[in-house]
């Protein structure tokens, strides 16, 4: 399926459906949640944020549908502070201004020469986008309103969702004081028994450990939940023994007594028998108390080298292993390279579990895919293919296979000629009869996709945005036992077998 002229004459434009692809969801997201004032008009209605400059159009559901001549060619959805060109063509103000400054000063509809100083702003498109009618994005309300009343109802929406800052569960705005205080997992709750506070999803381990016993024996007063005891004794087995030993110490000091002599009447008994002590007389079970404390204390000093001597040879195993982690990544990354370098141009994906993508497609989620590199001979240029499943909401391309193929940093890079020049095929396998969904396509050495990369991957691709509707897909063999082959063919322009047999190119549909 062919595209439109607007669309093959913006090729290297990054459009919001394509183009830096890791921040395209997150952007579709931001720009679904924040619904922006839609007029910079203070009297039509209240600016709670400021736009910001790089913003693009909006992305509502307009009931009628948006009519062709209020879509901006570049983001594809409804002009946002709608300019005009000097040759008659509108765009968001955003999205003009960074085409210019990304592609160069052209409209990217004609190729007219454009600077950003003829741009003016068309105050008539912007009155009527703003009359229009959208639906309210929240999930239950049907309501309708102009799109400059947007700001004001989803303020005010009773099925507004906000996240809960204790637990980041979405729950309805009027319904979030009574999920924080009764219904959050992360709630804090107070113990009946002690008045400590805990959180409510931690309730089952809040039982304390009673160490009233422990305590008085060795001396650690630490309290703790009872699934925890375990972990404690080990890990402060050292400390539990010095406890054990001072206790043992100090029993002994404190059993040592004098013993009471009687005393006799007469002097010549007192004379006789007055042979007191000097010291203490020890019972047996202190001397085997002593003994105890001083085994103890040599078990500790043992223990200690022990574990200064292991915490060594932990560290320089520690050590040794991550080198070797280091070793084995750049062993497989170079296997990867040489295994890239044999695919001479022509190279067969296979996208397993094919049916998983499917139902996240089928779901709204944004599904890209990157193949492995591979390179087009040796020496060679380095390559990778992109391939998205369009949502059922993505406009123009609802539902198809967009193919793409990149430009990647290559081990031949400086021996070869930039820009990239040659014929591309692209190919899904019909792996029942044979009868392959194929496109051709010429390079085009003006565009970024094809120039020297300055990044591990070219960030620009070229290809096709509606290469393949999924419903082709599903009503022939070209998925089998859940894995879907595509196929890429790169012949450079220096390669004599430039043109094939049978093989005529399609018609340029723009890479995004």
């Amino acid at each position: 399926m062919a595209c439109s002229d607007t669309e093959k004459l913006s090729l290297d434009v990054e459009p919001y459906c394509d183009g830096d692809l890791s921040g395209c969801a997150a952007a579709m997201e931001k720009e679904r949640e924040s619904y922006l004032s839609p007029t910079e008009n203070p009297s039509t209605i209240s600016v709670s944020a400021s736009i910001p400059p790089d913003q693009q159009g909006y992305d509502v559901e307009f009931d009628p549908p948006l009519e062709n001549k209020y879509e901006c060619p570049i983001c594809l959805m409804g002009l946002r502070s709608a300019v005009q060109t000097p040759c008659g063509h509108r765009f968001c103000n955003s999205c003009i201004k960074k085409s210019i400054r990304d592609t160069g000063q052209k409209c990217p509809v004609d190729n007219e020469v454009l600077l950003e100083e003829q741009l003016f702003p068309d105050n008539f498109a912007k009155r009527e986008i703003l009359s229009l009618s959208v639906r309210c994005p929240n999930v239950g309300c049907s309501d309708k309103m102009e799109l400059r009343q947007l700001e004001k109802h989803l303020s005010q929406c009773k099925f507004a969702t906000v996240q809960c800052p204790q637990c980041l569960e979405s729950v309805r705005k009027s319904h979030l004081d009574e999920h924080k205080s009764e219904q959050c997992i992360q709630r804090l709750m107070t113990c009946p028994a002690c008045a400590g506070s805990f959180v409510y999803a931690n309730k089952q381990s809040f039982i304390l450990f009673d160490t009233s016993n422990y305590s008085l024996t060795f001396g650690c007063h630490v309290k703790m939940p009872r699934n925890e005891l375990a972990q404690h004794m080990q890990e402060f087995t050292q400390m539990h023994m010095r406890c054990m030993a001072e206790f043992l110490r100090s029993q002994t000091l404190n059993s040592c007594s004098v013993p009471s002599f009687a005393t006799h009447s007469s002097s010549d008994e007192r004379g006789a028998s007055a042979r007191a002590p000097d010291s203490c007389q020890c019972r047996p079970e202190l001397m085997n108390l002593r003994e105890t404390v001083l085994e103890l204390e040599g078990r500790l000093v043992r223990q200690d080298q022990q574990i200064r001597e292991l915490c060594i040879h932990n560290e320089t195993q520690k050590n040794q292993v991550t080198e070797l982690r280091r070793k084995l990544s750049s062993l497989e990354e170079a296997t990867r390279e040489l295994e890239a370098q044999q695919y001479q141009g022509v190279y067969v994906w296979r996208l397993e579990n094919f049916s998983l993508h499917l139902r996240n497609q089928e779901a709204g989620q944004p599904i890209v895919l990157h193949s492995p590199p591979f390179y087009t001979g040796r020496p060679g240029y380095k390559l990778c293919l992109r391939l998205h499943l369009q949502t059922p909401s993505a406009p123009r391309c609802s539902n198809y296979i967009s193919l793409f193929v990149h430009t990647m940093q290559g081990e031949f890079d400086s021996q070869l000629s930039w820009p990239l020049q040659g014929m591309i095929q692209l190919a899904v396998l019909d792996q029942a009869e044979g009868q392959h969904h194929v496109e051709v396509m010429e390079t085009k050495p003006d565009l970024q996709a094809f120039q020297r990369p300055t990044v591990q991957r070219n960030p620009k691709g070229f290809g096709y945005v509606t290469f393949l509707h999924l419903q082709a897909l599903r009503q022939r063999g070209f998925v089998k036992e859940d894995v879907l082959l595509v196929r890429c063919e790169v012949t450079p322009r220096f390669d004599a077998s430039l043109r094939r047999e049978g093989v005529q190119p399609r018609g340029s549909e723009p890479s995004l």
